[in-house]
């Protein structure tokens, strides 16, 4: 079993969430912005139509888990995965993966863990994060500057969902796949359903300069998630 030591704690892989809360929505932009955004990585974003790509903000409440509790907030693309084929549209949708950009966490010892486990953007934030009600929200301010306040609006109830998931980062100029499983139950999805309001955070720059906010695509809320992460593996881009 691999494992690394992290602040003098051995964590072992997979690494395991017993339950957290889960929202995410998608947006379409166009692509070559996208593109340029995640150039340094060497990955190349899907085009689910002709020149769009699509960008995800997922927000999440880890409340059980190896990396102990935390909440997260993520930026991310769909991106080709190194030697597909796929061309633009439906192929690239299925066939895609999720680049991971930028995954700010408000605890040190899943950020360390992150970086040093997966090669993870993670870095620390003041994530502020609202559950309680029906409506999801989730504030983000990083070095005193507001970055984003997303809010969603769960939707119809869907069918609990177990999936494999494959996400990639960079970092210290290496480009790594990492595998993950996902268990879903208290599933929402819905058309639409996401209001963002940016701050004036360079992160906040960025999104703004790929058109948001705009209407999202689709928004998913997950109320109780189960996760395992597998070993990361270093890929050519």
């Amino acid at each position: 079993m691999a494992s690394h030591l992290i602040q003098g704690r051995t964590v072992n892989l997979p690494v395991r969430v017993r339950d957290a809360t889960v929202c995410s929505t998608m947006f379409p932009v166009r692509a070559d912005p996208a593109r340029a955004v995640i150039a340094y990585s060497g990955m190349d974003v899907a085009e689910v139509l002709p020149g769009k790509a699509i960008c995800m903000l997922i927000f999440v409440d880890y409340r059980d888990g190896d990396l102990d509790t935390y909440h997260e907030f993520g930026v991310a693309f769909l991106v080709r995965q190194p030697g597909s084929t796929a061309t633009a549209g439906l192929s690239d949708l299925r066939n895609g993966a999720a680049f991971i950009h930028w995954l700010p966490v408000n605890q040190s010892f899943t950020m360390e863990a992150g970086r040093e486990m997966w090669g993870f953007p993670k870095e620390l934030a003041d994530i502020d994060l609202r559950l309680s009600s029906p409506y999801k929200r989730c504030i983000v301010r990083k070095d005193g500057r507001l970055v984003i306040d997303l809010l969603l609006k769960p939707g119809f109830p869907s069918p609990r969902s177990a999936l494999p998931l494959t996400a990639y980062t960079h970092r210290d100029g290496m480009t790594r796949k990492i595998g993950a499983e996902l268990s879903a139950t208290g599933v929402r999805i819905r058309p639409g359903g996401a209001l963002v309001r940016l701050g004036n955070h360079p992160v906040a720059k960025e999104l703004s300069e790929l058109g948001l906010p705009k209407r999202a695509l689709l928004s998913t809320t997950v109320e109780r998630a189960q996760m395992s992460f597998g070993p990361a593996v270093n890929v050519d881009a």
